[in-house]
């Protein structure tokens, strides 16, 4: 994909029209080829880029603007159709060029898998990287049903990658007892059901760190995202979920790059999912792009 020029279709709020000038890349991973339940997330980018003209620029949270920070929306990567090995491959070159040009990669799904060819991008020029994970379900098996690269295998897969004590995951609260049990035994953090105290006790530990934060929609409760692939009652709220976010802002980690993925907009003819999504990236940007 070309940064020359400026993407044409609808782009997220307030987002800067000079690649060169921007801090921070957003972009769009439009693929959701190994769902195993509902398909759907390959329209969340777009979406979610429509709903952000409701937002306030201004966050309360943090006293920020959108305008002070310069960020590109570089529309959504171009990925093959049915495709999962050809399309990570064009998620991981087209990350790999961010990072080169000295970008924070910010990410949109997209079913969960997207994100890995990220982390192994940001891995390769971040080697003291940990990963911190927000999610309802641990994706943590090696294969589902017999394929290995599937939207319930990325977390085990960069575990394997940079070590599972750097991976780090919270609000969990579903997957296979095998899973939890591989998590203990090779020393990766799990906390499930909450994600905003136990992150607080974490965070002190990966201050000065370089990080990556994923977060999957489906760890709020299905009662505030409906609009996902794999729902699962029991989730955090909203309100926890930037609580969380503002509190890695003021930790004293550096966040390196960043997503939000499994929105899928069909199933929520409200769209309070994908307005959430929206907010979350805002403050994600407000908070952690310096």
């Amino acid at each position: 994909m070309r940064f020359d020029e400026t993407y044409s279709g609808n782009v997220f709020i307030k987002s800067h029209p000079n690649y060169e000038e921007s801090k921070a890349v957003l972009y769009g991973m439009p693929m959701d080829w190994t769902v195993s339940y509902r398909p759907g997330s390959r329209f969340g980018p777009t979406r979610i880029r429509e709903v952000s003209i409701g937002l306030e620029e201004y966050s309360p949270y943090l006293d920020r603007e959108l305008e002070e920070v310069k960020f590109f929306d570089a529309g959504d990567i171009p990925l093959p159709f049915g495709n999962p090995k050809k399309s990570l491959e064009e998620i991981k070159a087209f990350v790999r060029q961010l990072l080169a040009d000295g970008k924070v990669p910010i990410g949109m799904g997209g079913e969960h898998l997207v994100s890995l060819p990220v982390m192994e991008a940001v891995y390769e020029k971040y080697e003291d990287l940990a990963v911190i994970h927000f999610d309802a379900h641990t994706d943590l098996r090696t294969d589902y049903e017999g394929e290995p690269y599937s939207h319930a295998t990325p977390i085990r897969k960069i575990a394997e990658h940079i070590g599972p004590h750097n991976v780090y995951s919270f609000g969990i609260r579903s997957g296979l007892k095998e899973e939890f049990i591989w998590a203990k035994e090779n020393g990766m953090h799990i906390s499930k059901f909450e994600v905003l105290e136990p992150l607080k006790e974490v965070l002190p530990t990966l201050a000065g760190r370089n990080v990556y934060v994923t977060i999957d929609i489906d760890v709020l409760d299905p009662g505030h995202a409906p609009g996902t692939g794999t729902v699962d009652c029991g989730g955090i709220t909203p309100k926890e979920l930037l609580a969380s976010i503002h509190a890695i802002a003021s930790s004293g980690v550096n966040v390196v790059g960043f997503d939000l993925v499994e929105v899928a907009p069909i199933y929520d003819v409200s769209e309070m999912t994908a307005n959430t999504a929206a907010k979350i990236i805002r403050e994600m940007i407000l908070g952690w792009v310096k």
